[in-house]
């Protein structure tokens, strides 16, 4: 147990958390042999790796990582005692009231699977739920929002898909949604930020750079601006409000990356991050706890790796149109005030899932807050050109 260096640790997460860095940090190593094409989540301030494809074999195994600790352990396998055969990689994972949701990919015993499983870790127990809807693949995406999952695209024995689907764990029950409106492809990357999810990039035959917004609550896609230079495959996502993070993956040339965008909220346009400190890679896997995203495994040309990063983003309103308006008092407890220029003609307060929680005009200096509860909320000014100005405060 190495308490000392966990002390340190958290230290110094907290250090970068409250300077909001834009930081790059190595942490202990994944435990077992390197491995690409696993999938990840986060659960109860742990992270987890699950699967993969290791230099030997397709592994079934499941390790899981504590941020506090800065340690991996083994945790039990996919499918439990008795799960042989799930060895596998390329597979789907979603998280949904502090139960784990683990489905699909390419293993031994076939090139595609449809079943799903779900993981307990109270009770540290695997339970095989109803088949995916769809017909059995590989490469799919899949995010969770409020109570549901949701799956969809990857390669199939048919083709490359673009159908999605919506899974209810109350039921036990899949509910067949809009086709995904870009064209059919594997290998995409898809997260949640705030109360929308993103899937973007993959290969359709082309690797692509676009990028689609779902809105769960209408079923409805957007297409958002593309990301900048060429399009990618086996790259990884992660969302802490208000940026989309994509990162690594493998180019049209072949080329390994260890690159880092952002796609901001606010302006919908990407900006370049600080670049993973390590060998570019392909289908490496990425999670989130407490708003440090880490970035783990992956592979490139023979190599399999077993490292892993944190990133510590900076979580400030971020690139804007217009500098930042002066709040005061911030935190606030029953007014947000501010001195009016004349500029801007609306203020909406947001929270952190991106929801527009109330508008009103920013002319009048100030607006009352005395109703929202305690939390940090975003102030969105905007002028009549459309140009933004957003702001962080404290409700208290």
């Amino acid at each position: 147990m190495r308490t000392g260096f966990a002390l340190l640790l958290t230290l110094l997460i907290t250090s970068l958390v409250n300077a909001q860095s834009n930081y790059w940090m190595q942490v202990d190593s994944v435990n077992g042999p390197g491995k690409s094409v696993a999938t990840s989540f986060a659960l109860n301030g742990n992270g987890y790796i699950v699967g993969g494809l290791t230099a030997q074999d397709f592994t079934r195994k499941m390790y899981s990582y504590s941020p506090s600790g800065d340690d991996w352990d083994d945790e039990l396998s996919w499918g439990g005692e008795t799960g042989s055969g799930q060895n596998r990689g390329s597979a789907i994972s979603f998280v949904i009231n502090e139960k784990a949701y683990v489905g699909l990919g390419q293993g031994n015993s076939a090139l595609y699977y449809r079943d799903l499983w779900s993981y307990d870790p109270v009770t540290e127990t695997w339970t095989q739920l109803a088949d995916f809807e769809g017909s059995a693949r590989h490469g799919a995406v899949a995010f969770a929002n409020n109570d549901y999952g949701f799956v969809g695209t990857g390669q199939s024995a048919a083709g490359l898909e673009k159908d999605f689907y919506r899974f209810d764990p109350a039921t036990n029950t899949w509910l067949q949604l809009n086709d995904f409106p870009g064209t059919a492809r594997k290998f995409a990357t898809a997260c949640t930020m705030g109360a929308e999810a993103y899937l973007c990039t993959g290969d359709d035959g082309v690797l692509k750079n676009d990028i689609w917004q779902y809105l769960p609550a209408t079923d409805t896609w957007v297409q958002k601006t593309s990301m900048p230079l060429a399009g990618r495959v086996g790259a990884v996502s992660w969302g802490i409000f208000p940026y989309l993070f994509v990162a690594t993956g493998e180019d049209p040339n072949g080329q390994f990356l260890n690159d880092v965008w952002a796609y901001n909220f606010w302006l919908n346009n990407w900006y370049p991050k600080v670049p993973l400190p390590a060998s570019g890679r392909t289908h490496a896997t990425a999670f989130v706890v407490s708003n440090v995203a880490y970035l783990a495994t992956g592979y490139n040309n023979g190599s399999y790796f077993d490292d892993c990063w944190a990133y510590f983003a900076e979580l400030s309103s971020g690139e804007m149109d217009l500098p930042e308006i002066s709040l005061f008092p911030n935190p606030a407890v029953d007014e947000l005030r501010w001195d009016p220029t004349g500029e801007f003609q609306t203020l909406r307060i947001v929270n952190t899932n991106g929801e527009v929680l109330m508008e009103t005009s920013a002319e009048t200096g100030s607006v009352t807050v005395s109703e929202l509860p305690p939390a940090t909320y975003f102030a969105q000014f905007t002028n009549v050109h459309g140009k933004n100005s957003v702001t962080p405060f404290v409700k208290q």
